[in-house]
């Protein structure tokens, strides 16, 4: 029993709007950040991309709340969310100065890998529209009450960009649940973001305080000793001795710090190299600890956005009515197929997804 109401579809404008900043990514592809001659673009945002994947992927009904400063470059963002098919649920366009002194668009320069070389980026967004955003600059009330949506999603992307925007997500949490929409909210713990406003200490202090309005977390994992500030006494993720008994500890002892939450959800990814990854995902409810399935040996393209299209793979099957097990299958399938593509946000089709959750992956499409 998940223990989850979700408002029918019929009552709603969207099926899922989320919190979140959408930078501009630039790729140089197979180049190095430093090398590059050319780069190719993309939108992308922790938050932004699980309702893209529902648009794009699962066919949702999907808007995103955010803030731009009103240049050409904030346009391109604008026109790429279109194509992806979220939804202007409140964009908030904010005049320039010109050169960028007082706000800007966030850019994030982001390499894919390969083989022993991680993945790395290089994230450029200091003073953007977004992280000025200030409790009552978003009409919640028109969203959530007035249009309606069935679920939320935010993250800790952008409750860690200003002490203002994680009292932004407060507010729409509270007043997505005084509308009765289901609250979700990923992690995502970044030490690059959190070390300019408080560092790990801080970033506990926050993401406890918002738990108390969350229905499903996502993105624990290794996260939750710095994203929290607990020790559950288990071993680094990272290491090979971390088991499926260490995953189990972690959900669990977080849903009993946490009596509000119904789910915790998780990916559970073991790096081989850049390309290959073993990945899967766990659960847990108050009722007991699930496994999903299980990849191992994936062969990874670019594994920006795996988490948040595990996200989005989940936050579809239980719009769907569906249980738990099927959640987290969708939500590794959406998940893996995600990661063969470059760029942030899922080019999988709900076909593929599906094929996969029944166990026809990489078979020939005749």
């Amino acid at each position: 029993m998940i223990g989850l109401s979700i408002k029918p579809g019929g009552e709603c404008r969207w099926d899922a709007v989320a919190l979140g900043e959408v930078m501009l990514r630039l790729d140089p592809r197979e180049s190095r950040i430093a090398a590059a001659t050319s780069f190719q673009v993309w939108e992308g945002g922790g938050e932004y991309n699980v309702v893209r994947g529902l648009a794009s992927c699962f066919g949702r009904r999907a808007g995103i709340v955010t803030a731009f400063a009103d240049n050409p470059v904030g346009r391109l963002v604008e026109s790429l969310i279109r194509r992806g098919g979220v939804e202007d649920a409140q964009i908030n366009w904010v005049e320039p100065d010109g050169i960028g002194l007082s706000v800007r668009n966030g850019l994030n320069f982001v390499e894919r890998g390969y083989g022993v070389r991680a993945p790395a980026g290089c994230s450029d967004r200091g003073h953007t529209a977004v992280s000025q955003l200030e409790p009552g600059d978003i009409d919640w009330d028109r969203i959530f009450g007035k249009l309606g949506a069935r679920w939320f999603h935010c993250g800790g992307i952008f409750a860690a960009l200003s002490d203002a925007t994680a009292e932004v997500a407060r507010e729409a949490m509270v007043n997505a649940h005084q509308h009765g929409t289901v609250v979700s909210y990923d992690l995502n713990y970044r030490d690059s973001l959190w070390d300019a406003n408080g560092g790990a200490k801080r970033a506990a202090e926050v993401n406890r305080s918002l738990l108390d309005e969350v229905d499903v977390l996502f993105g624990v994992g290794g996260d939750a000793r710095c994203a929290l500030g607990y020790d559950f006494g288990v071993v680094d993720e990272t290491s090979d001795a971390f088991e499926l008994r260490d995953y189990e500890a972690l959900l669990m002892g977080i849903l009993e710090r946490h009596p509000g939450l119904k789910v915790v959800a998780t990916t559970k990814r073991r790096v081989r190299s850049a390309t290959r990854n073993d990945w899967g995902g766990v659960a847990a409810t108050p009722a007991g600890f699930v496994t999903g399935p299980r990849l191992d040996g994936l062969e990874i393209l670019d594994r920006v956005g795996g988490g948040d299209s595990f996200a989005s793979g989940f936050i579809y099957a239980l719009l769907d009515g569906q249980g738990l097990d099927t959640a987290l299958a969708y939500g590794v399938a959406h998940g893996a197929l995600a990661m063969t593509t470059p760029g942030d946000t899922s080019m999988a089709t709900l076909a593929e997804v599906e094929g996969l959750v029944r166990g026809k992956a990489a078979q020939v499409i005749r």
